[in-house]
């Protein structure tokens, strides 16, 4: 098997493909997120959106640093710039925008979307992208579903129920410098940086889409082989599943753990994830399965998305939360 299979998405969908050609895509596919929960998509659509938003994305961290400070992030409000992210309680090397668009912005005003105004065009863009990118996790999460055998109308169920109008899906952009991006007068402050770009972790919600650069770096761990490198691959996007899915499925599907080594380049790396996550009131469980006994007890996707999303923030002093607390004891 491949290790990180590439998926016709368009194909796919359509209905082009039949029979024996079908079934062995959907096997493959399922045996990636049964193994490391990572796999490729082509025949998107997306291409010259990516394009885009990848210029839109080096123009802004290309910014003198008091502009970007003009739309940093604080411990009220999530989104915006922030150049000292914690994983596993370890100081990541790299830059990221946060933002939310369109219809999926919170009620609450002191959460809101801090978008820079010196770069025209910005906002536009980055919304169409969050748009295009909700519209194409469903059809992921569609092709999912069926390569597990889930019925169609069970799948749209799901789809309905888990996520609705009103999901909680973010979108981030990354910078990952070839130097510590926080000043040196600042680092006695912060936790120090750690051995990695991004150190290791699973994503909190159902699946990831991520675009990445030519430059390399994403490694994921597969139970067979360990760590294995998630080459950049022209015009594909990488898929990833995450906590909910693994839980949504009772253990079938993993959580991708995933990492990215230092960049070696000069110029850094870029990467453009999107996190499809449940609706905000979602409580999470395994789906009934008449042939397995659940693995994990109910839970509120609010409580569990905001521990995630705090601790990334500041050092709590403790893991952060993970599904293994919320997890059925073999009794």
């Amino acid at each position: 098997m491949q290790e990180i299979p590439n998926i016709d998405l368009q194909r796919c969908l359509s209905g082009q493909m039949e029979g024996d050609e079908r079934r062995e895509v959907y096997r493959t596919l399922a045996s990636a997120c049964e193994d490391h929960g990572f796999f490729l998509v082509h025949g998107h659509g997306c291409e010259n959106l990516i394009e885009s938003v990848f210029g839109y994305s080096e123009q802004f961290f290309a910014l003198p640093r008091s502009h970007k400070a003009l739309v940093a992030r604080d411990a009220t409000n999530p989104l915006g710039y922030y150049d000292r992210e914690l994983t596993k309680q370890k100081r990541d090397l790299k830059e990221v925008f946060d933002f939310k668009a369109g219809g999926h912005l919170s009620a609450n005003p002191d959460r809101q979307t801090r978008w820079p105004e010196d770069v025209p065009g910005f906002q536009s863009v980055l919304t169409e992208f969050f748009t295009r990118f909700t519209a194409l996790s469903v059809d992921t999460m569609r092709l999912i579903c069926a390569a597990l055998g889930m019925p169609a109308e069970q799948v749209e169920h799901v789809l309905v129920d888990g996520f609705g109008e009103r999901h909680t899906s973010a979108a981030r952009l990354n910078f990952y410098p070839a130097s510590d991006p926080v000043p040196a007068n600042e680092r006695r402050d912060v936790n120090p940086l750690g051995n990695m770009a991004l150190h290791h972790h699973t994503d909190p919600g159902a699946i990831t889409l991520l675009i990445q650069d030519e430059h390399g770096g994403l490694q994921a761990h597969s139970k067979r082989e360990g760590w294995i490198d998630v080459e950049p691959q022209p015009g594909t996007i990488v898929v990833n599943i995450g906590d909910v899915m693994q839980v949504w499925t009772n253990d079938r599907c993993v959580a991708g753990m995933h990492r990215v080594q230092p960049v070696t380049s000069a110029r850094g790396r870029y990467s453009i994830p999107f996190f499809f996550q449940p609706r905000f009131d979602a409580v999470v469980g395994p789906w009934p399965q008449a042939d397995a006994k659940p693995r994990y007890r109910k839970f509120s996707w609010r409580e569990y998305i905001q521990g995630r999303v705090t601790d990334n923030y500041s050092d709590a002093g403790v893991e952060d939360v993970q599904i293994t607390q919320y997890a059925l004891s073999e009794g």
